[in-house]
């Protein structure tokens, strides 16, 4: 049984909480309580494998509450979280310190929508119950890469073409590769899995620790050099080329291996309109999103890797693409930004013969 313990300062909140999780049958409810005082007590008395903590709390906050869980007592934790700007930065925030996902907080009128919202909080709860704290992992993968140090590839290449695919775990991953790659690195496009309000939010974080200009996607895009580009929350983000230019197409169209964005649709588009002229890394997530879409690219002579075991939160999406033969390299998330230049430099070269 997977242990949960709630802690959130709304009963209406805790009662939903409570009654979607006892519904499952792997599932059972060790507590929920209204603030983080009664809530270490809790944790403290049962011991639970996952918790879900609301970020707004009186007497103590959820992400000072979080901080110390991280620093005493590392545990998978999901963030209950509100939408809207102040909720998604405070959401980012708790992944920095350590949550595992994110939430969105039940609206009032759940009733209609209580059957999507509880597949996807089981969901998040199931991957959270195998997943590994940050905290515990080889690396730490919040402090800048040593290829942050890296010289600038001095040409802005407007052939090769960098793709990413993420969910759980992935908003420190993607942060970490941004980090170490030098202003001058190719286009970049990321799915990370996230709700709608927050990738915005999501694109301004990157932006302000990347060396480059980071954006949440808008259709008609021109891909620059230089420049990564954030797939919004609830939209499809496809590669395609215009003469010679790449442009991102954005729809709403049906949800593809169980997401939209979904990494897949992302890869898929690469493959077929950039080829060989790119590269793709699968990281950290829960279920299989990306792993067919990386072995197309794989297929059409692009470079593709997967972030290890050891070094991924949740080893769910990397795996499947290595159980495709969907990679070249397995790398922990240590080593990846220095090959992914390492790699672009050489084919600047190429393209210099």
């Amino acid at each position: 049984m997977i242990k949960v313990a709630i802690v959130d300062d709304s009963a209406l909140i805790r009662n939903i909480l409570t009654r979607i999780i006892s519904h499952e049958k792997d599932m059972t409810v060790v507590g929920a309580v209204g603030d983080p005082y009664a809530a270490r007590e809790l944790i403290r008395n049962t011991n639970p494998d996952v918790l879900t903590l609301d970020i707004e709390m009186p007497r103590m906050d959820g992400l000072a509450f979080l901080e110390k869980i991280m620093k005493l007592r590392p545990m998978p934790v999901i963030m209950i979280s509100t939408l809207g700007e102040s909720g998604s930065i405070a959401t980012l925030r708790a992944l920095e310190l350590g949550a595992i996902d994110v939430v969105a907080k039940p609206k009032i009128d759940i009733e209609r929508t209580l059957d999507a919202y509880a597949a996807t909080l089981i969901e998040k709860i199931r991957a959270a119950a195998t997943s590994r704290p940050r905290s515990l992992l080889p690396q730490q993968i919040a402090a800048p890469p040593t290829g942050s140090r890296n010289p600038a590839l001095r040409q802005h290449s407007t052939e090769q073409i960098l793709a990413i695919g993420a969910s759980t775990g992935g908003t420190e991953a993607i942060k970490f590769v941004l980090m170490g790659m030098p202003p001058d690195a190719p286009a970049i496009v990321i799915v990370q899995h996230m709700p709608v309000a927050f990738t915005k939010s999501f694109a301004k974080r990157l932006d302000e620790v990347s060396r480059m200009t980071v954006k949440e996607a808008e259709d008609g895009d021109r891909l620059l050099g230089g420049h990564a580009y954030v797939a919004p929350g609830d939209a499809h983000m496809r590669v395609v080329r215009s003469g010679a230019n790449y442009l991102l197409k954005l729809d709403n169209g049906e949800e593809v291996s169980g997401h939209r964005p979904s990494v897949d649709v992302l890869f898929h588009s690469v493959a077929e309109n950039v080829g060989n002229h790119t590269c793709g890394v699968l990281l950290t997530g829960m279920g299989k999103d990306g792993a067919m879409g990386l072995k197309a690219m794989h297929d059409a002579g692009a470079w593709t890797c997967a972030q290890d075991e050891e070094s991924s939160v949740v080893f769910g999406m990397p795996k499947e693409a290595i159980r495709l033969g969907a990679t070249d390299a397995v790398l922990p998330l240590a080593e990846i930004p220095g090959q992914l230049i390492s790699h672009f430099q050489g084919a600047y070269q190429r393209t210099r013969i």
